[in-house]
């Protein structure tokens, strides 16, 4: 019999009001298409007696190493507290890829990491120059390859055997829907056995 293969679930999922219950219902479905998911690192880490600062940095090392355990990774892109993915995600998804290590992603806004900058945090005022760049009012170039977000993290995704599932959740069902988490269940599930 095969060894189960380990999923790291990485995402701001922590971070949401009911984070416990997503992630434990993340843990579920890795499952059930026989995974063995990662757990929340502070689970196992006592913040008694440390600086925040101290506990801060355990929970970073006890992520890397489940990272380093993990076989594969499935990384929730969905911008998070602005027009980006969660930075430590970001971390995460670049940590696993250097590791050489399948990087499957998905993302809840299927508009591009363009629209949104350009739309949203410019607030449609990037405009071409005459250098023939987009830029921002800020002067700032604007980059437009068609990906979800940087174009490190797309191609992390592309380059590493994974695959990133673009959806369009309504706004109230952002951070809840995990119907493109699965979606990367099967995928790996097809593409790694």
């Amino acid at each position: 019999m095969s060894k189960m293969l380990k999923v790291y679930i990485a995402g701001p999922d922590v971070f949401f009001p009911n984070g416990d219950d997503v992630m434990r219902h993340k843990g579920e479905l890795a499952l059930s298409y026989g995974f063995e998911p990662s757990t929340m690192a502070e689970n196992d880490l006592d913040p008694k007696g440390v600086s925040a600062f101290a506990f801060g940095c355990q929970i970073s090392a006890a992520n890397e190493r489940m990272m380093r355990e993990s076989d594969f990774v499935i990384a929730n892109l969905t911008p998070f507290r602005g027009i980006a993915a969660d930075v430590g995600t970001a971390f995460e998804v670049g940590f696993m890829r250097a590791l050489g290590k399948p990087v499957f992603a998905y993302t809840n806004s299927a508009r591009g990491y363009f629209e949104r900058l350009t739309e949203d945090f410019y607030e449609g005022k990037a405009t071409r120059q005459s250098d023939g760049y987009i830029r921002g009012p800020d002067g700032m170039m604007v980059e437009n390859h068609g990906m979800v977000d940087n174009l490190m993290l797309d191609a992390s995704v592309d380059e590493s055997g994974g695959v990133l599932i673009r959806r369009d959740v309504p706004s109230g069902d952002l951070y809840n829907d995990v119907a493109a988490f699965e979606e990367c269940l099967i995928e790996a599930k097809r593409r790694l056995g």
